[in-house]
């Protein structure tokens, strides 16, 4: 009798983690790249860059800007250029007021003592790329602080639309 429960036991042990390889394996369709800014001094004429992957035109993408900043952060935007350049493309410059945060309710976002991250979505709903490719960006600062104090870092997030 104990030896039919130990063969079921490590049956349900093999079974288990042959799904959590198996689970492990799968691509999950995220891209995201966070830039340190510098002594928490974010210079107008530094830039976060990066490239990424689109195979699929199908699909359809979320793009997030991901900022994190400190409590003493003296304002609640911020002003940004952000560039996105297509494969074989020019590079294309959006000027963006990104909300942080205001009086009466604080920042938004996640915090952790004085620390605060913002996942804010830039295209509105998830849209399509046009063309398969290498596609690049850059995110600066154009606020009229030079340099601009208690930002940490800054990046791209894309992610696959689940369908």
């Amino acid at each position: 009798m104990k030896k039919r429960n130990t063969s079921k036991l490590y049956f349900l042990v093999i079974a288990t983690v042959f799904v959590l390889f198996i689970s492990a394996c799968t691509s999950i369709d995220v891209f995201e790249k966070n830039t340190a800014i510098p002594k928490y001094e974010w210079q107008q004429n530094f830039s976060a860059a990066g490239h990424f992957m689109i195979t699929d035109t199908v699909s359809a993408y979320s793009i997030y800007l991901v900022l994190r900043h400190t409590d003493a952060y003296a304002y609640n935007n911020i002003w940004l250029n952000i560039g996105l350049k297509p494969p074989g493309d020019s590079m294309h410059i959006q000027k963006i007021n990104l909300k942080l945060g205001d009086d009466a309710n604080g920042w938004e976002g996640t915090g952790m003592n004085d620390i605060w991250e913002l996942r804010k979505l830039l295209n509105g709903e998830p849209r399509r790329f046009k063309q398969p490719g290498e596609y690049s960006f850059t995110i600066s600062q154009i606020m009229r602080d030079n340099p601009l104090l208690n930002i940490m870092s800054v990046g791209l997030r894309v992610e696959k639309k689940k369908d």
